[in-house]
């Protein structure tokens, strides 16, 4: 559509120039200055073109202006052009449109809706960013839909990209769960438990807040640890590597299992050290500022911010101290045009001080730097808390939702069909899972509900998924029957309806979703647009047979655009992470 939308500006900008030239004005170049729209209702036809910006230099009315430029359009122009009140409105040629469209996603194929549109940039994606004493959650399961898709659709739109994790393997909260392993923990191990090392790791953290209720020394005694670490005491610093290696193990698990990965891998306990040396620096520059209490803080309120500490008095790193160190060395391995954050909304205020930091210390690609913010998800139950164990465990609600699909599959005698039912079962829950939490923009607060995220009816993952497994179903029925086909061609005139047409449009808009996606960072414009062209391929589907009509050209032409539609889809779960499935 993008093709016929810059085409018919260019033909529109000629006619404008005709129909000025007629009226004897100056100005006769209008190129670049024609405004495209959508009409409100298809039968009004495929493109507006409004005549408002060109009143003044016509000293017309924009209706007047429109019909003048109607008159004056070329008689072999690529479609019909009406008049609209103060629009001008046109009517695409289908067939040439058809015809056009369906070659180019054939050629295309894996990458059609793929585009330069980036090239040339480096962009770091960071997010996931888990802590090491405890498993992924519900909250993680969102920031990794988000930072996984938005890497893969900042590739498609011609980045050079390099999705990052930082592993947060240091700090008081890390101290917690092995001062609770040591005390409570008698050697357990993750063998001899029986759970995942992230599992067993975060009940010592859970474990912690319940002993500091009753011990008011626990937290002092935590701060003492993680200055033994910082002072690299043998004994703690083997437990830390231990524990730590357990959650690290436990939780790349979980990435495998929701196809998650990273080009690279950050670690705090590398990075903080140097931080702390930026910091010095600052403060011997005099950047920055030693506190009363002896702290070192930077004074902000050049934006209209307060103090932040940035070195506490005992000469432990605080987040933000290591949050410098990663950054600087970040852009000395890979040096980006943007590095961009996906972190929760309610860190905003951290990433104003860390950005603002870096200015402030002389980093001048410190204006590259984005915080893609997003709300919070939670479950209909409520809100959730890590340290008193009422978190949404990700690889419990993994399981779950894979459970609820095979039953469903079971439930419906699908099993014979589908082959292994489990993993039909985990890719359904992974569709579900993804594509709910994609939906919507990032920065709005959402409700995670499992029963709602997996109906095969609605704006789900797996309906999307049902859609395509009809079309490969279709697709296979065809294969065949082929030799009953052959020789015959492709005639798009055939295709006239309005559900054709509509379903040709919204394959033909794919690429520019695509390109919204990365410019705004955001994949619900991407996802929605799937399910758009999933419901317009059902209604389609309705309305239009495809292997059951005596017009075998008419079969050839409708089947070529279901095809259209099933790679657009694939390309679209890609990019969403949803799995395809061509049966279910």
């Amino acid at each position: 559509m993008e093709k016929q939308k810059k085409l018919w500006q260019n033909i529109m900008a000629e006619a404008l120039g005709n129909a000025a030239l007629e009226k004897g004005l100056d100005q006769t170049d209008f190129s670049g200055r024609v405004i495209v729209e959508l009409p409100p209702r298809p039968e009004m036809g495929d493109l507006a073109f409004p005549m408002f910006p060109f009143a003044k230099e016509f000293r017309m009315a924009p209706p007047a202006i429109a019909a003048s430029v109607v008159a004056a359009l070329k008689e072999n122009a690529p479609g019909r052009a009406t008049t609209a009140g103060p629009y001008v409105n046109v009517f695409l040629d289908r067939t040439e449109f058809l015809s056009g469209l369906i070659s180019e996603v054939r050629a295309d194929a894996d990458t059609y809706g793929h585009s330069s549109f980036l090239s040339g940039q480096k962009i770091m994606v960071e997010f996931s960013c888990p802590n090491t004493n405890k498993p992924l959650h519900l909250g993680h399961l969102r920031n990794d839909a988000i930072g996984e898709s938005v890497s893969r659709i900042l590739a498609a739109t011609g980045a050079e990209v390099q999705k990052v994790n930082l592993i947060n393997n240091r700090g008081v909260h890390i101290c917690k769960s092995m001062l609770a392993y040591q005390k409570f923990g008698k050697g357990v191990t993750p063998e001899s438990s029986g759970k995942k090392g992230d599992h067993l790791v975060g009940e010592f953290y859970v474990k912690f807040n319940q002993w500091s209720k009753e011990d008011e020394t626990a937290e002092t005694q935590a701060q003492e640890m993680l200055i033994k670490w910082e002072e690299g005491d043998k004994e703690v610093i083997a437990l830390w590597e231990q524990m730590n290696k357990w959650t690290i193990e436990g939780i790349a698990e979980t990435y495998k299992n929701t196809n998650i990965s990273f080009d690279r891998y950050y670690y705090e306990s590398d990075t903080y050290l140097s931080g702390r040396d930026e910091v010095l620096k600052g403060l011997e520059s005099g950047i920055l500022h030693k506190d009363e209490d002896g702290s070192i803080r930077l004074d902000m309120s050049d934006v209209g911010l307060d103090t932040k500490v940035l070195l506490r008095s005992d000469g432990t790193s605080v987040y933000m101290t290591q949050d410098l160190g990663t950054a600087i060395a970040r852009h000395k391995d890979f040096p980006f045009d943007r590095l961009i954050y996906v972190v929760g909304a309610e860190q905003e205020y951290h990433f104003q001080v860390l950005f603002h930091a870096l200015k402030k210390l002389g980093y001048s690609w410190a204006s590259m730097l984005y915080h893609l913010s997003y709300g919070m998800v939670n479950l209909p139950e409520g809100k959730m808390k890590s340290r008193e164990g009422t978190v949404v465990d990700a690889d419990d609600l993994l399981k779950q939702l894979s459970d609820m699909a095979s039953d469903e599959i079971r439930n419906k005698d699908r099993a014979d069909s589908v082959g292994d039912v489990d993993e039909t079962g985990r890719k359904i829950a992974l569709a579900a899972l993804h594509y709910f939490l994609l939906q919507v923009s990032p920065l709005k607060d959402m409700i995670f509900d499992p029963k709602e995220s997996l109906s095969f009816n609605g704006n789900t993952g797996p309906y999307l998924q049902y859609v395509s497994a009809r079309i490969s179903s279709m697709v296979d029925k065809y294969e065949k029957m082929k030799a009953g086909y052959e020789g015959i061609k492709e005639d798009f005139s055939l295709l006239s309806s309005d559900a054709e047409w509509e379903l040709a449009k919204s394959v033909s808009s794919f690429p520019i979703a695509l390109h919204n996606a990365a410019a705004d960072l955001n994949p619900s414009d991407l996802a929605c647009h799937l399910y758009d062209i999933a419901k317009s391929f059902s209604r389609f589907y309705h309305d239009c047979p495809i292997l059951g009509v005596e017009d075998k050209s008419l079969t050839v032409s409708r089947m070529a655009l279901a095809r259209a539609v099933l790679q657009v889809l694939k390309n679209g779960f890609d990019l969403v992470n949803i799995p395809f499935l061509s049966k279910m």
